[in-house]
């Protein structure tokens, strides 16, 4: 399985999702879009597309310009059947990509609030059986409109669009699923410019509170992460078994 990760800063790697994708055996490739590394020349060079998170704002092509080629990536990827899976910033450029309007809520959602999985959600194939209200680490000040024929999977109060498909195998999950216990407690302090600039001189209490968060809620939404990073691999490992099987008979039918 052939697996690119789009990482666009340093204190957001691929983390619990990167784990599971070597567990299974895939052939990782993390990439540095915004440090001038070169993305796939095409979506037929991979079986599964990963795009992290950051604190860059998805509509900000000037500071960043290699956005543009992202977003065809993630549109190639989708239209070939390769799988895409969004986290955070991954998340509100998959649905740019798709002509959601992604946008400053007007809060930091930050920690591990409540998310609620929808209807669809209940019965889609990578958040079926979970519990229908999930802690899942979040960092973020941005969200987004659900492109056009998207199908919302999670939800909560204070951002309504927390994860959604498109098609088959394109999915955007708001929050940071993939997040290490480390990671979680360093985040606050990551992104501290955005923590005064919501709270201010409260910005420590609300420090205090995301680690008690993390310490509380880390072991469940690692399990969450667990189980639905698993079950995108399935989709990236079928993926690459019927490219695989399509290259063997084109082969055949030229020999």
């Amino acid at each position: 399985m052939r697996v690119a990760i789009l990482q666009h800063c340093p204190v957001t790697p691929a983390g619990l999702v990167g784990e599971a994708a070597l567990a299974r055996g895939a052939d990782l490739q993390t990439l540095f879009p915004h440090g001038g590394d070169d993305l796939p020349a095409s979506a037929d060079d991979l079986d599964g597309l990963i795009v992290l998170g950051g604190p860059m704002h998805a509509g900000d092509d000037a500071g960043y310009p290699a956005f543009a080629a992202i977003l065809a990536l993630i549109r190639a990827c989708d239209a070939q059947g390769v799988p895409v899976l969004g986290l955070c910033l991954g998340a509100q450029l998959i649905a740019r990509a798709f002509g959601g309007r992604v946008y400053r809520f007007g809060g930091l959602e930050v920690g591990y609030p409540p998310v609620f999985l929808t209807d669809a959600g209940r019965r889609d194939p990578l958040f079926r059986g979970m519990a229908p209200e999930l802690r899942i680490m979040q960092m973020h000040e941005d969200t987004f409109d659900l492109p056009p024929d998207a199908v919302l999977l999670m939800r909560n109060d204070a951002c309504t669009n927390q994860a959604f498909r498109i098609g088959r195998s394109t999915y955007g999950i708001q929050a940071h699923p993939e997040v290490t216990r480390q990671d979680a407690r360093n985040f606050p302090r990551d992104c501290w410019a955005a923590m005064t600039r919501h709270h201010g001189a409260a910005a420590e209490a609300v420090e205090r509170r995301v680690l008690e968060e993390v310490d509380a809620h880390f072991e469940h939404g690692a399990a969450f992460c667990r189980v639905i990073a698993d079950r995108w691999l399935d989709l990236v490992a079928a993926r690459a078994a019927g490219a695989g099987s399509g290259m063997a008979a084109a082969l055949g039918a030229r020999s």
